[in-house]
């Protein structure tokens, strides 16, 4: 299919897609901040029109840049108001429209329909539906069926519930009416904020695509939906969107940051060009029976061993491992870091490393009856991926795998004059621990540095063996500088939801239906709640999927009205229009009412800054 003069899926490369954050009324600076995405290698912008009246704007912004020689391809973003779908179609490239908030508006109603009630349902979407596909067909408009987790409507929910299944159903519901009108020029998402929960929704419906037949098979955009900012954003959009691109699954991507947009196409691009380069094709073509059921998480089964002091295994914590010279470096330092240190000395830890293509190795390892920890060898022709299902799949369960985030220690290049100052500093023997010992980089600091391709390889391959369900303890040896390592093997199994050891954020990147800054609004947030180990706070701009993104979030804080604020418990709204002023310090009140605020211990390292 074409999206103006972009072709995406079949033989086209994956594109790169991005969304401009300014108030779509204010023409120029909404073709400004177009030209600024295009410039920085984005190939399809999109908009975002809340009413009609922002629609018909996009007119004029659409005229403008053509004028100015951008011709990247323009998408509405369409939620709650079909008039405003109908009014975008006349200007724009692509019409995105949300099935769960199209012709809906969620209640989080608790109610039975019976086989006719829905069938009454969906025949009340198609009324709502089908003037807006006939629109795009009759001019030539692409549409993006655009399922959010945050955002399922209550017939789905009530049918479903909140499951990557409901997501899939949800915009199936809006294919089979497109299909039945001859409109075929549509591409499918599943986007989330959990990154498990996304890769278990895209797969699934790949899989229902596949058995309803080859025409059937229509281009998906890859999305981690409210994944944040920072270091922690980049590791959950790798492990979301890195691993069904390394199954050969999406045709267009987008990270979402709540960062300034630009910032968004070089991890995007980062993440192509690593999986153009470790790709699992081989492993796919050998047709390898899994270990594990690819549409729904579940830990694998093993029996716990101890190493190095450390129990692993069975529903042991996911551990950290380290090299000997890493630890070395830092030994001095580790027990003043808290939660946060290396557990288990590789050379110490008796791991047995193999050769999963070596079945007589393998078939002797079960042949014992006491559990063996075991890993992947190092300088073997297999995808990091590919050579760890395979391991699982045959290796029986009982024995504990540890993962690596490579099998060639080649993208070890920092040199010591290259390391972070951090890095350099955790291995002076004099200097005492600081919570800035393991700060996160900022994020240009991240964009213009070498190891942005080190967390992208790592997060995508770590986490998406962790989202299969593999894996009882990660080593990462693809970083050289030791205090990065030990940040990035942590930071990776909080993204995953492995293992949850500091305060957790969802919060979405801006756009012109925020109701406040979201980047400082953030930092605000972050500043007051870091240290609160294992709370997990969303940070929203507006309603549109606030409260089911909210879902599994312990707190909330979405943007209601110009300047007010609403606090959510769960997705339940408890608090009402306060002034942004005092919005932080009534979320902190909130925490302290439900009896999760801590004081913040100065004292204590972290990884992330105090």
């Amino acid at each position: 299919m074409k999206v103006g003069n972009v072709g995406i899926g079949g033989d086209n490369p994956i594109r790169v897609q991005s969304m401009i954050t300014c108030d779509t009324m204010d023409t120029e600076a909404s073709i400004q901040q177009t030209i600024e995405l295009a410039e920085a290698g984005c190939e399809i912008v999109r908009i975002t029109a809340p009413t009609v009246k922002d629609s018909r704007n996009l007119e004029h912004i659409v005229k403008g840049l053509r004028a100015r020689g951008c011709n990247v391809p323009i998408v509405a973003d369409i939620h709650f108001k079909p008039e405003a779908a109908m009014e975008a179609a006349k200007w724009v490239e692509k019409v995105r429209i949300n099935p769960g908030n199209y012709a809906d508006s969620k209640k989080f109603l608790i109610r039975e329909y019976t086989d006719e009630q829905y069938a009454a349902e969906l025949n009340r979407i198609s009324e709502r539906f089908s003037p807006l596909v006939e629109l795009c067909k009759t001019r030539g408009v692409a549409m993006r069926i655009g399922t959010n987790h945050g955002s399922l409507s209550d017939r789905i929910m009530n049918r479903y519930g909140d499951t990557p299944l409901g997501m899939v159903e949800s915009a199936l519901e809006f294919a089979r009416i497109a299909r039945h009108l001859d409109y075929h020029d549509f591409v499918f998402s599943m986007k989330a904020s959990n990154p498990k929960v996304m890769i278990a929704a895209y797969r699934l419906l790949v899989a229902r695509l596949s058995e309803l037949g080859p025409d059937w098979n229509y281009p998906l955009h890859l999305g981690v939906t409210e994944a944040g900012e920072g270091e922690d954003a980049r590791i959950k959009s790798a492990i979301g969107i890195g691993s069904l691109l390394a199954d050969g699954i999406g045709d267009t991507i987008r990270v979402s940051l709540t960062e300034d947009s630009p910032h968004e196409i070089p991890v995007a691009k980062a993440l192509i060009e690593n999986i153009r380069n470790t790709s699992n094709a081989a492993h796919r073509a050998a047709n390898v029976e899994l270990s594990f059921d690819p549409f729904s998480y579940q830990r694998r089964a093993t029996e716990k061993i101890e190493r190095d002091g450390v129990k692993l295994g069975g529903d042991e914590l996911i551990r950290v491992v380290v090299q000997r010279a890493n630890f070395d470096k830092i030994a001095h330092k580790i027990d003043r870091m808290g939660d946060y240190k290396p557990e288990i000395v590789y050379e110490d830890a008796d791991i047995i490393a193999i050769d999963p293509r070596d079945d007589e190795t393998i078939a002797k390892l079960n042949a014992q009856q006491s559990a063996q920890f075991v890993t992947v060898i190092d300088e073997i022709d297999l995808p990091v991926i590919a050579a760890f299902r395979l391991l699982s799949a045959k290796l029986h369960a009982r024995h504990p795998i540890l993962l690596k985030d490579v099998l060639k220690n080649d993208k070890a290049r920092m040199t010591n004059d290259e390391r972070s100052p951090n890095d350099r500093m955790i291995e002076e023997p004099d200097t005492p621990v600081r919570a800035s010992d393991f700060v996160i980089p900022s994020s240009l600091d991240i964009r213009h540095s070498s190891f942005l391709e080190t967390l992208l390889t790592a997060s995508t391959n770590i986490g998406s063996l962790l989202c299969d369900g593999i894996g009882n303890a990660i080593l990462v040896q693809g970083e050289e500088a030791p205090g990065q390592a030990l940040r990035l093997s942590y930071n990776i199994l909080q993204a995953a939801g492995s293992r949850i050891f500091k305060t957790d954020y969802v919060a979405c990147p801006s756009c012109g239906r925020t109701l406040f800054n979201l980047q400082t609004t953030t930092a605000k947030i972050k500043a007051a709640t870091l240290h609160l180990k294992g709370v997990k706070i969303a940070i929203m701009g507006c309603i549109v999927n606030g409260p089911g993104e909210m879902a599994d979030a312990d707190f909330g804080y979405v943007g209601g009205a110009p300047g007010k604020v609403n606090l959510y418990v769960g997705k339940t709204a408890v608090k009402f229009n306060i002034p942004e002023a005092e919005a932080v310090d009534r979320l902190k009140d909130l925490i302290r009412e439900h009896g999760k605020w801590m004081e913040p211990a100065h004292h204590v390292a972290t990884l992330e800054p105090a």
